[in-house]
């Protein structure tokens, strides 16, 4: 199969094929001031979108390089961002269709002015059917936001009825909420006495201090710290920690200290004195927080130390006045963090068509079906052969 990006530079050139070149450009052409711009005024928040993030992703990160971009333009400003692969580098799956790249957390909904939502989703559409594509696969959004909202209406508007290929409800935190009162609401008195009595047992090891890295020269040797917990874990055994891959680990030390200049991510660690026992990404964009990824010195298991971490970051968020919410990026019936985080909102994969009454269409929703089918399988035997 050949990449719809890149049909242009293998067959003879033509207006048709110069155009579709222009519609998806490398995530690099796209000016960061102007993204930046967007991100701010984004209909809704996705921190891993942002360009100090999704550009360090795009440059290194394993199975994630190269990503393009979908651009809604209106005049010399941009309005519309949604980064993109082809179905071919996504599954290897040999039909005319662009995927959303996958930014490392788990939050594809694209960045969509709020000043102008549905001119900038009918322009990203737009963009998306002159590279030649007949369909756009959305994983990861949320499927009551905002942005999939602007989606929605333009496709209503034109006919088209976007396919739901699966979804799943996802833990988040009402951030407005006093923070002591929500974790006694959401664990009750009892579970929080012995969480606090487990504290009281890690303090044996040395006092318990919660710490925020926030600028770039305290967040570099924070992240250190928590590469090395997420290492030393059962990420490590499984060889999927960020520092294990050169890529990966490229990626982060890049990407953590980018968003740390513009006051978009911040590392929480838990010491036990001198030592840290856990220790957490957050990203920041407008009024919500992502909770990105957790490390966990495990010789401390028997005192929670995640779940300690995470009432910490819990009261921290709540005590902002900056952030309203705040996305888990978790998977579903996560077993941490789903009784702490009440909050629910659903989270799917997404085939929007790009024509009316397109046979394609079908072949890959047919094709993703498939996929899909033989991608479960193949995580059930991985499952069986770990235990």
């Amino acid at each position: 199969m050949v990449d719809i990006a890149h049909q242009d530079a293998i067959k003879p050139a033509s207006a048709k094929h110069a155009a579709a070149a222009r519609a998806r450009v490398p995530l690099t052409a796209i000016e960061p001031g102007q993204w930046r711009a967007l991100a701010q005024r984004a209909i809704e928040p996705n921190g891993y979108y942002l360009p100090g993030w999704e550009l360090a992703v795009s440059a290194t990160a394993r199975d994630r390089t190269d990503a393009s971009a979908l651009a809604a333009c209106e005049g010399s400003r941009l309005i519309g961002l949604m980064p993109v692969i082809s179905l071919w580098r996504a599954w290897k799956i040999p039909l005319p269709a662009l995927v959303s790249a996958h930014p490392y957390g788990t939050l594809c909904s694209p960045l969509i002015d709020r000043d102008a939502p549905i001119e900038a989703a009918t322009r990203l559409l737009q963009q998306a059917r002159a590279t030649g594509a007949h369909t756009l696969v959305l994983n990861d959004v949320a499927l009551d936001g905002a942005a999939m909202t602007a989606l929605n209406e333009v496709l209503n508007r034109d006919g088209l009825r976007p396919r739901l290929l699966s979804s799943y409800i996802r833990a988040s935190l009402d951030a407005t909420q006093d923070g002591e009162t929500l974790l006694r609401d959401a664990l009750g008195t009892k579970k929080l006495k012995e969480l606090r009595r487990q504290r009281h047992r890690l303090e044996e090891h040395g006092a318990a201090v919660f710490d925020v890295a926030r600028s770039p020269d305290e967040i570099r040797p924070a992240l250190e710290t928590f590469l090395q917990l997420e290492a030393s874990g059962w990420k490590g055994k499984r060889g999927t920690a960020l520092a294990q891959h050169a890529g990966d680990a490229t990626f982060i030390r890049r990407a953590v200290p980018a968003l740390a200049e513009t006051a978009q991510c911040e590392i929480v660690t838990l010491r036990a004195g001198a030592t840290p026992v856990a220790a957490g990404i957050v990203l920041r964009h407008q009024d919500r927080a992502f909770f990105f990824k957790l490390g966990i010195d495990e010789r401390f298991a028997r005192y929670s130390p995640g779940v300690q971490l995470t009432l910490e970051l819990t009261r921290r968020l709540c005590a902002d006045p900056a952030i309203a919410s705040a996305d888990s990026t978790a998977s579903a019936d996560h077993p941490m963090i789903n009784p702490i985080w009440r909050g629910r909102f659903a989270v799917g994969d997404v085939l929007i068509p790009l024509r009316r009454n397109d046979p394609i269409v079908t072949l890959v929703h047919g094709a993703l079906v498939a996929h899909g089918i033989a991608y479960a399988a193949a995580r059930r035997a991985v499952r069986l052969l770990r235990k």
